[in-house]
């Protein structure tokens, strides 16, 4: 006969002992000990430490916290008469952001079927594309940004191919997870008739991602149109140069104009592709 192992309790709950209840029937149960107090000791530590290494002072904070009113003040009284300076600027960034994100979705789609598992036999083909994709969504679009810089020059054209590699991450990483969710009887039965993969993938599968897929793009214009604004601070174009250069003069008023403008778009961008998505929805049912 072989033995049983017994299975050893929780560290924690070896080191402070469950509390032993006698219930009025005269039974006993042993209820183990909470783990809040040690998970919220664990966040203050992690806090402590985050503070001290980042040079975190509470001192400075509440002593200069006085000035943050004084210049949200200045920033919601904004100068209308700087808005010939922001127009075209704002115009790069919705070109840059309509550029990077057409590119970035059209690359996408090809490598969203090449990494989803339903239509990729290889592991080793699935996996590769599946870390490269990972790895394009580890950095941010600033970066890309920065990188280009130095390789395509100063100016628009390296902040639309920025917008273009960070939306090849995300789109393909959302669309492949919404491809391995889609019916394959179609794409099998296609498969069997001796129909190639592409052939089989957009006949079958195409018309039931397509709605998801032009959501996942309509999702990132918006993140971009956000994304692009700051990367004029790294000598890209749009407006982030702008904002760069009125916050060093402490024009507060004129950043406040930039910042209204970018909401506005922003604000408008949103509203017309949630009447794209219901047009899509209602088209879908």
């Amino acid at each position: 006969m072989t033995e049983t192992k017994t299975k050893k309790p929780p560290l924690f709950d070896r080191i402070l002992k469950p509390e032993h209840i006698v219930l009025d029937n005269g039974h006993a149960v042993d209820r183990p000990r909470s783990r809040t107090p040690l998970f919220v000791l664990l966040i203050l530590v992690g806090v402590v430490i985050s503070a001290k290494t980042t040079g975190f002072d509470i001192a400075m904070f509440v002593k200069r916290f006085n000035q943050l009113p004084v210049i949200l003040g200045q920033i919601l009284q904004p100068n209308f008469e700087f808005f010939g300076e922001v127009w075209p600027k704002l115009v790069e960034t919705i070109k840059m952001s309509i550029v990077g994100t057409v590119a970035g979705c059209i690359v996408a789609l090809p490598l969203a079927i090449v990494a989803s598992a339903n239509i990729v036999g290889s592991k080793v083909i699935l996996w590769f594309f599946r870390i490269l994709i990972s790895v394009v969504r580890s950095l941010p679009a600033v970066i890309y940004a920065y990188i280009f810089k130095f390789v395509f020059g100063m100016g628009t054209f390296a902040g639309s191919l920025a917008i273009a590699v960070f939306t090849v991450g995300i789109v393909a990483k959302m669309l492949y997870e919404n491809i391995e969710t889609i019916d394959m009887g179609a794409y099998e039965a296609m498969q069997s008739f001796g129909a190639t993969t592409l052939q089989s993938f957009w006949t079958a599968c195409m018309p039931q991602i397509l709605p998801q897929y032009l959501d996942n793009c309509l999702y990132s214009f918006e993140l971009n149109i956000r994304q692009s604004s700051i990367l004029g601070y790294v000598g890209v174009g749009g407006l982030g140069v702008l904002i760069k250069e009125r916050i060093a003069l402490r024009a507060y008023e004129d950043a406040g104009m930039i910042f209204l403008m970018i909401f506005v778009v922003v604000f408008s961008i949103d509203l017309i592709n949630d009447r794209i998505r219901g047009i899509i929805l209602r088209r879908k049912k």
